[in-house]
C-alpha cells in the first residue's frame, strides 16, 4: 500500500501507555488506530456520526476486522493512519487501511461493515444517501454545499446550530445570542450530502465598505476539518461582490490562529465579551488606491 492511494490519512502520536515491555506498540492497539482512522474518515465525509446515522435509520456494526502486521511502531512516533472504502455491498462497506510511518506502512487492515437495524441488529441495504456520499469523496469531490440567503430562509438550519454551539456548549446567555441584527445580515450556512446542517455564520453592513462577520459556529463533531473556513470563504466572497473593501469581526482567543492562516490581522488589545476573551481581527479585500487584494492565505 502507498500512501498517495489515499485521501484520508490522520496523523497520531504514539504514547506511553500504547507500548509493551519490548518498547514497541502492543499489537492490539492497532486496532484501535484504525478505530480512530475510521473515525476521522467519517469526518472527513462531514458527517457527524450520530446524527447521521439516526437520519439514515440505522447504524454501522464490525463483522470483521483483520491486520497484518509488517513492522512496529514506537514510543514517541508520528504514524499515520490511513483508511479508504475499498467496497460497498449491498448490506456492507469493505474499509481497508494502512498505519504509515513516513512512507513506510507498518500495519495493514481491513475492516468489514454492517449496516443494520439499530434496534434489531438486522442487516438492511446501505443507504443510498450514503453509498453516494462515499462514492463521491473517494472520487475526490466536494462533499460539503455552502448555501447564503436571508435569516428567513435560512434560520431554521443556522439557529438550531447557532444554539448548540453558542449557549450549550459555551453558556451564553440565550439573551446575548439572539439580536435584531440577524434580520439584516447575509446568512451562510453549510451542509453535507445529508442535508445537515453543519456550520454557520452571517455578514452584516457595519459602515459603507466595511463588513463585520459574526456568528461562526460549526458542529463540535466536525472542528479542524474545513467547515469553517468554507463559510468564512463564503461570506468574505459575498462582501467582495458588494463592494466592501474591509471585513472586521469579533474572534474567540481560541480561533486567533485560524483567522489567522486565512489571512486575516488581530487589531488592538485584546478584551472581554459575554464572558470569553476574544480579539478583533481585520481582512483588508482592497488596498488604499482601490486595487482589490489577493485570496486570503489558504482559501
Amino acid at each position: 500500500m502507498k500512501r498517495h492511494e489515499f485521501r484520508c490519512l490522520h496523523r497520531l502520536r504514539v504514547r506511553w501507555a500504547e507500548v509493551d515491555m519490548q518498547g514497541i506498540v502492543f499489537n492490539a492497539h492497532y486496532l484501535m488506530y484504525f478505530d480512530v482512522g475510521i473515525t476521522e474518515y467519517w469526518r472527513r465525509l462531514a458527517l457527524p456520526y450520530t446524527e447521521a446515522m439516526h437520519r439514515l435509520g440505522g447504524d454501522l456494526y464490525v463483522r470483521k476486522a483483520t491486520l497484518e502486521y509488517a513492522g512496529s511502531a514506537r514510543m514517541d512516533d508520528l504514524v499515520d493512519v490511513a483508511l479508504r472504502c475499498e467496497r460497498i455491498g449491498r448490506s456492507s462497506l469493505t474499509m481497508v487501511g494502512a498505519l504509515f510511518l513516513g512512507e513506510r506502512p507498518l500495519v495493514s487492515a481491513e475492516i468489514v461493515y454492517v449496516f443494520a437495524d439499530a434496534a434489531q441488529q438486522g442487516a438492511q441495504p446501505v443507504p443510498a444517501p450514503l453509498r453516494a456520499l462515499i462514492e463521491r469523496y473517494e472520487a475526490g469531490d466536494d462533499v460539503l454545499r455552502v448555501v447564503t440567503g436571508s435569516w428567513e430562509a435560512l434560520q431554521g438550519d443556522a439557529a438550531p446550530l447557532r444554539q448548540a454551539v453558542f449557549v450549550q456548549e459555551q453558556g451564553i446567555a440565550a439573551t446575548e445570542e439572539w439580536d435584531a441584527a440577524d434580520a439584516a445580515a447575509l446568512h451562510a450556512v453549510a451542509y453535507n450530502h445529508l442535508w445537515q446542517a453543519v456550520g454557520t455564520g452571517r455578514l452584516l453592513v457595519a459602515q459603507p465598505g466595511v463588513g463585520k462577520i459574526g456568528r461562526m459556529a460549526v458542529h463540535r463533531a466536525l472542528r479542524g476539518t474545513g467547515v469553517g473556513a468554507r463559510v468564512l470563504q463564503a461570506l468574505v466572497a459575498a462582501a467582495r461582490d458588494r463592494g466592501d473593501h474591509t471585513l472586521r469581526l469579533s474572534a474567540q482567543r481560541t480561533a486567533v490562529g485560524f483567522y489567522q492562516r486565512l489571512g486575516w490581522q488581530p487589531v488592538g488589545a485584546p478584551y472581554d465579551e459575554v464572558g470569553i476573551p476574544h480579539q478583533t481581527m481585520e481582512l483588508r479585500l482592497t488596498s488604499a488606491d482601490g486595487i482589490p487584494a489577493g485570496p486570503a492565505s489558504g482559501s
